[in-house]
């Protein structure tokens, strides 16, 4: 259990320091997801459909910001999340969610709010969290399906140089109609040495065999440490936002409230 409780200290101590830097730089990143309007002429009618309407400069700005002002230095190992670093203690791989919601029922305006509100897709090369995931879940065709991570639990492990490995996901909402940025967290899913104790409560079944979604309101705490902390921290979050928006968002709101 103490090898257990370790892990978790140390992924909170991360995610704590990621935190702290993206609310450090919070006016630049929402500065620089907003430099899109300078030119917005120029773009905006060739991305109607929605296609990379928002991730990819999302992306750019985000990443721009952790590799030149971030924690550890970059990796280039071809596997793992988008971003990689090493740390003194850990190996660290950072990844980009962006979902989009809109309140509008217009063709080609799906509203994507679900996807963000109680889980994220996660690809192999992201996490270490090889288990199970419950498919049908309380139904009569319930049933369990293994999944199989890519990334180790531990760098080297079992050698001098053993360093823990740590996954982290930077999500965001946003307004497919407006483009404005709704919600930002950074959320840390479990080292898959944590399994013994959350067991199936992290992963939910994708639509592929092989594919899974982070449940992180599954498990929204670190619960091994004594002073309970939360696995998801909110950087962001649009007060004025429309309420049709807010009362599916309480969860994020009540987080966000609470960090102030």
């Amino acid at each position: 259990m103490e090898k257990l409780k370790n892990i978790e200290k140390i992924e909170c101590k991360y995610l704590n320091k990621y935190y702290h830097f993206l609310k450090f730089a919070e006016d630049e990143l929402l500065f620089g997801f907003r430099t899109k309007e300078k030119i917005e002429k120029d773009w905006l009618e060739k991305y109607k459909s929605g296609i990379s309407d928002f991730a990819v400069g999302a992306e750019r700005i985000v990443y721009s910001l952790l590799n030149g002002k971030g924690i550890g230095q970059p990796n280039s190992a071809p596997v793992g999340a988008d971003l990689f670093f090493e740390v003194q203690d850990a190996f660290i791989h950072i990844d980009l969610k962006t979902v989009g919601a809109s309140l509008k029922n217009e063709e080609g305006k799906s509203n994507n709010i679900g996807d963000y509100t109680s889980s994220i897709f996660v690809g192999t090369n992201q996490n270490s969290y090889t288990g199970q995931m419950i498919v049908n879940e309380g139904g009569a065709k319930e049933e369990y399906r293994d999944y199989i991570s890519a990334l180790p639990t531990f760098y080297n492990k079992g050698t001098k140089n053993e360093k823990i490995c740590l996954s982290y996901f930077v999500t965001i909402l946003y307004d497919k109609d407006t483009l404005d940025t709704l919600v930002m967290c950074i959320v840390c899913m479990p080292n898959g040495d944590l399994e013994p104790h959350y067991k199936t409560r992290v992963l939910q079944a994708g639509k592929n065999l092989d594919k899974t979604r982070f449940r992180f309101t599954n498990i929204p705490d670190f619960e091994l440490l004594e002073e309970k902390e939360k696995r998801i921290k909110v950087v962001y979050f649009d007060r004025k936002m429309d309420d049709k928006y807010k009362k599916k968002l309480k969860f994020f709101e009540d987080l966000y409230t609470k960090d102030k």
